[in-house]
């Protein structure tokens, strides 16, 4: 395939997941071009790369971007993203999340651009007991707003699909993480909920204390373990189920989880902080969150199979350390880390 013919829309491409595709697509020789409205993303993320400032609910404005830039293939981003914040204010997200992605379906669909990768989320899932590592065919069960959100996309897509002939894959992914190595970009969310920056906060000093919630669980610490996922990993599995896109060229919409297959306690990521920064830091213990289940593990077998994908960066060391530097790097420190 001559990827140096195909342009590529990515919408939300100057947010964090967003702005490593970017990268990652160049590197693949793709021609991106990104659509972000910048509510939470950044004009600095996009390195250069061709941009349109555009609502994802303006359907007009997806439809001429899609012809003025000839674009081939869309991955698409956009999406309020905080499970806690879908649940007191559910609206936003059913708005942004799910009625403006019909004006990308519909805009896609006047354009004929039928190639799709969707950044859906293993919240789909809900919260399963047992604890095994999640596969694909289990049901989407989702808990909150937010996860409802994403698992409604996936049903639209299902039916655009079979009526229309779209190519689509969902990626669902589990705990994002780390940063560019080179730091040219990384997580810097307002405000910050992910555990992996609120523990370096706490470690630089601009965070008072970090909050364990639950040390009561059925895991050998006793708190929760998930799957963390470098973001390079994630950024080069969205580029691998692109190509498998135009390479296959089979229509229907499928569902890959992205993630190691491995979990990490709080309180190990908490001591890998340590060890990388070499600083020590308040922690605060209080009761468990509910709907917080005790293990999160990803079945990527699919992606692997199929998708000729394998998370290779995505070492607990390395996601920690690379979260490190970025965030030194944001402060004007240079990167350093005193790990191994």
């Amino acid at each position: 395939m001559n990827r140096a013919n195909k342009n590529v829309l990515v919408v939300g491409g100057a947010g964090y997941i967003g702005s490593h595709t970017t990268l990652a697509l160049r590197e693949a020789g793709f021609n991106p071009v990104v659509y972000d409205n910048f509510s939470t993303g950044h004009r600095d993320a996009c390195f250069g790369t061709t941009l349109v400032e555009g609502e994802l609910s303006d359907r007009d404005r997806l439809v001429s971007t899609l012809r003025d830039h000839d674009i081939d293939g869309v991955i698409h981003f956009a999406a309020l993203i905080e499970a806690g914040q879908s649940v007191v204010g559910p609206l936003p997200f059913f708005r942004n999340n799910v009625a403006s992605t019909l004006s990308l379906l519909e805009a896609m669909q006047e354009t004929g651009i039928r190639r799709l990768v969707f950044s859906s989320t293993a919240a789909v899932y809900g919260n399963l007991p047992d604890g095994k590592p999640l596969n694909e065919g289990l049901p989407r069960n989702p808990v909150n707003p937010y996860g409802h959100t994403k698992s409604m996309v996936e049903t639209m897509l299902e039916a655009t699909a079979s009526a229309h002939g779209l190519q689509a894959i969902a990626l669902r992914y589990f705990n994002a993480s780390g940063a560019d190595p080179q730091c040219r970009t990384g997580e810097r969310h307002t405000p910050e909920t992910h555990l992996i920056p609120l523990i370096i906060e706490a470690a630089l000093g601009t965070r008072a204390a970090i909050k364990i919630f639950g040390t009561d669980y059925q895991t050998p610490d006793g708190t929760c373990i998930r799957d963390y996922i470098h973001v390079n990993d994630l950024a080069t599995g969205h580029v691998a189920a692109l190509n498998n896109l135009f390479e296959t060229d089979l229509p229907g919409i499928r569902a890959y989880n992205l993630g190691t297959g491995t979990g990490h306690s709080v309180r190990e990521v908490i001591d890998m902080v340590r060890r990388i920064s070499g600083r020590d830091f308040a922690v605060l213990e209080e009761g468990r969150r509910a709907g917080d289940p005790a293990i999160l593990v990803a079945d990527a077998s699919g992606a692997n199979r199929d998708l000729g994908w394998k998370a290779k960066h995505s070492g607990i060391d390395q996601i920690v350390r690379d979260a490190w530097n970025y965030a030194l790097s944001a402060q004007g420190e240079s990167f350093r880390s005193t790990g191994s």
